[in-house]
């Protein structure tokens, strides 16, 4: 996020894309929904289904599924043919803007309305909302970049941002609502192919050098490793012989189910490690028990950048034990000795290494959270970014093409299956399928299918339903009404008996390999 939580607060226009915000983000929903209801703020929410925030927006704005690109180009045209966009922060802060301009120009309300659905006179009236606001905020998330297409519709979000000089600004900027609650602080550090702790290139020859006079190893690669879907695909094939899983169901979370089951048995090594025994680590050689959240001392970082501390409040059961220590005792069987004291003692050496949490230590976390960039002992950490500059000097607008989805319908496969979340339950069910009440108030997993749809196809509410795709099939039960549009349908990942992922197509963005989870191709029957 560029901004923080509590600047929602603050916004004239809360702008929401993609993103199912009381479900999947309920805490910061209600700084969205005070916003509101204080009369401080108009929300706009662009959202293929009926979500509860539809209900406190001004402006709701129903897009086909896998079209955002197309109606963020065309509220772009409009808002430069109208002269609303920021000229003088587009001229002194940003770059690319006459190439944005060129491009944008094809995407003509008309076509905006032909192709993503959304009437004209709303996206015009979302425009001026948002551009003319003093203080708007975009928040976004996984409907939006669960797609082929998803990194051009971030960079689309962004320009739209930019266009309205509203980045580097209170209560402004273009804000992702990362999906659990240590996935920012996993990426800070380097859980990702092509960059160490800090977002620091693996190709870049003087973050080597760093990194190998730090750790005291030489010859570290140059090279960016692949991502987890590439790596799946080569074990399918064979090139890849182990994998080590921390923390992930796999099995459950990633698409095309087959596939993934396929490509973990082809291992000759598979290590889960992990609180349960889920799905995957059913598959593995080897399990290493963990410690969960409440089990073990260290560091969460939050969506808004916040570094916060964890604090153990009860022992592990059985032979569970923190992540970091079976990675240290792992790694020192292996050759590189780690001889880390505690905690602690890790998140000095992430923090040294790491310019933007230089500044931070268990020490200034005991008073609260602080936010990075944080580069030294004395800064307060940054509650917005890009204030007076972007890091790489001027912003860059990309001029963006639309793609279409992987997977078009056709008369087999003639409906659009999305997935998400509820709010009852989390990612697979790890956790609250465990739990006795979540379980109570959200026991199966339901479809959501739209009234007209369901009385085509002889279906009501309540019904055992077989929904089909090109890769297999499941049962579930039907959900009847108006939450989805006509043509779509929509369910959850959280339950083992219904696994919607054995349905989703691995097709996947072609720069963050994000498979598209919001958009395939199936059928719906009643059940036999």
């Amino acid at each position: 996020m560029t901004n923080s939580i509590e600047e929602f607060e603050n916004a004239d226009v809360i702008f929401v894309v993609g993103s199912n915000t009381t479900e999947a983000h309920p805490v910061i929903s209600t700084f969205m929904k005070r916003a509101v209801r204080s009369g401080k703020a108009k929300m706009i929410v662009a959202d293929p289904r009926k979500i509860a925030l539809v209900k406190h927006a001004e402006i709701w704005l129903r897009q086909k599924p896998g079209s955002d690109v197309i109606w963020l180009n065309g509220m772009m045209n409009f808002i430069i043919s109208e002269g609303l966009y920021h000229r003088e922060y587009v001229q002194e802060r940003t770059e690319g803007f006459e190439e944005l301009k060129r491009r944008v120009a094809g995407y003509t309300l008309e076509r905006v309305e032909a192709m993503a659905g959304i009437p004209r006179e709303r996206l015009m009236a979302a425009a001026r909302l948002y551009a003319t606001a003093e203080k708007a905020s975009i928040a976004y998330t996984l409907g939006v970049t669960e797609h082929v297409n998803g990194t051009d519709a971030v960079k689309s979000i962004a320009n739209l941002a930019m266009l309205c000089g509203k980045v580097g600004k209170e209560s402004c900027g273009v804000n992702p609502l990362r999906g659990q609650n240590n996935v920012q602080g996993a990426c800070d550090m380097g859980a990702l192919p092509a960059v160490y702790s800090g977002y620091q290139a693996v190709t870049a020859e003087a973050i080597r050098t760093k990194m190998e006079e730090a750790w005291g190893v030489k010859e570290l690669s140059l090279k960016a490793g692949m991502t987890k879907m590439t790596a799946l695909q080569k074990a399918a094939a064979g090139e890849v012989k182990g994998m080590y899983i921390m923390g992930e169901n796999t099995v459950l979370s990633d698409p095309d189910i087959a596939h993934v089951e396929k490509a973990l048995k082809s291992l000759e090594l598979l290590v889960v490690q992990d609180i349960f025994m889920t799905e995957t680590a059913r598959l593995a050689h080897v399990v290493l028990p963990a410690t969960c959240f409440a089990e073990h001392d260290g560091t969460f970082t939050s969506t808004e950048r916040r570094v916060q501390r964890v604090r153990k409040v009860v022992d592990p059961p059985g032979a569970a034990r923190p992540d970091w220590e079976i990675i240290c005792d792992l790694s020192t069987r292996m050759g590189f000795p780690m001889a880390f004291a505690d905690s602690g003692s890790v998140f000095d050496e992430m923090a040294a290494l790491t310019p933007s949490y230089q500044g931070i230590d268990y020490q200034r976390l005991e008073k609260g959270g602080l936010q990075w960039p944080c580069p030294n002992k004395e800064h307060p950490g940054t509650r917005y970014l890009h204030k007076d500059r972007f890091t790489r000097g001027k912003g860059l607008f990309h001029a963006i093409e639309w793609t279409p989805p992987a997977e078009p319908t056709d008369e087999d496969y003639p409906l659009i299956l999305m997935t998400g979340r509820i709010l009852y339950h989390y990612h697979t069910g790890t956790m609250t399928r465990r739990s006795v009440g979540p379980n109570a108030r959200y026991p199966e997993c339901l479809v959501q299918i739209h009234e007209t749809d369901a009385a085509r196809l002889g279906i009501r509410a309540g019904d055992r339903i077989r929904l089909t795709s090109r890769r297999g099939q499941i049962e579930a039960k039907a959900s009847v009404g108006d939450i989805v549009d006509r043509g779509t349908v929509y369910s959850t990942f959280h339950f083992s008996e219904s696994p919607i992922n054995r349905l989703t197509i691995n097709a996947l963005d072609p720069v963050t390999h994000t498979p598209e989870y919001k958009f395939c191709a199936v059928r719906i029957e009643r059940a036999p």
